[in-house]
C-alpha cells in the first residue's frame, strides 16, 4: 500500500505529470527534460528527485550528466500505472506539445535520444554531420 501512495504522491503536479510523460518515453538527461518543461535546473532537479523518492523514476550518472527512466515495473501496480498513464496522457495538449518539442530536441541532438524516437541506429557519420551542422550553426551565428 506505502508503493502506491507514494506513486500518486509523485504524480500529484502537473510539472511531475509532464516529466513523466517524456520519461515514459524513454532515458532523458536533465536538461533535455529542463529546456521542454521550460523550468529552471534546481526547480527540475528538485520535481526529478521526488519523483525517484515515490519510486516512479531512477536515475544514472555519466560524467557530469544525470540522466532519468521510469523505475523498472517489476510490480504489477507500476505496470497498470504506467499503462493508464500512457492512455490518459494521449489527446492532453500541453502533454502532446511536449513530445512534439522532443521529437523535435532529438532531431537537433538533445543529450539523450529515447528508443521511441530513433529510426535507426547512429552511424558514425551521422554523429559527424551533426557535429558539423552544429558547428557551421555556431559559426554562422558568430
Amino acid at each position: 500500500m506505502r508503493d502506491l501512495e507514494g506513486y500518486f504522491k509523485g504524480l500529484s503536479d502537473a510539472t511531475r505529470l509532464r516529466i513523466m510523460n517524456l520519461l515514459l518515453q524513454g532515458e532523458l538527461c536533465v536538461c533535455d527534460i529542463q529546456r521542454i518543461v521550460a523550468g529552471t535546473q534546481p526547480t527540475i532537479s528538485r520535481h526529478l528527485n521526488y519523483l525517484k523518492q515515490s519510486g516512479l523514476v531512477v536515475d544514472r550518472r555519466d560524467g557530469l550528466r544525470v540522466f532519468y527512466r521510469v523505475a523498472r515495473e517489476n510490480n504489477s501496480d507500476l505496470r497498470i500505472l504506467h499503462q493508464f498513464l500512457r492512455k490518459a496522457f494521449k489527446g492532453k495538449r500541453v502533454l502532446e506539445d511536449d513530445l512534439k518539442e522532443l521529437k523535435e530536441a532529438m532531431a537537433r541532438g538533445a543529450c539523450a535520444v529515447p528508443t521511441a524516437f530513433r529510426s535507426h541506429r547512429p552511424k558514425l557519420s551521422d554523429v559527424t554531420s551533426s557535429r558539423a551542422q552544429v558547428e557551421a550553426r555556431r559559426e554562422s551565428n558568430i
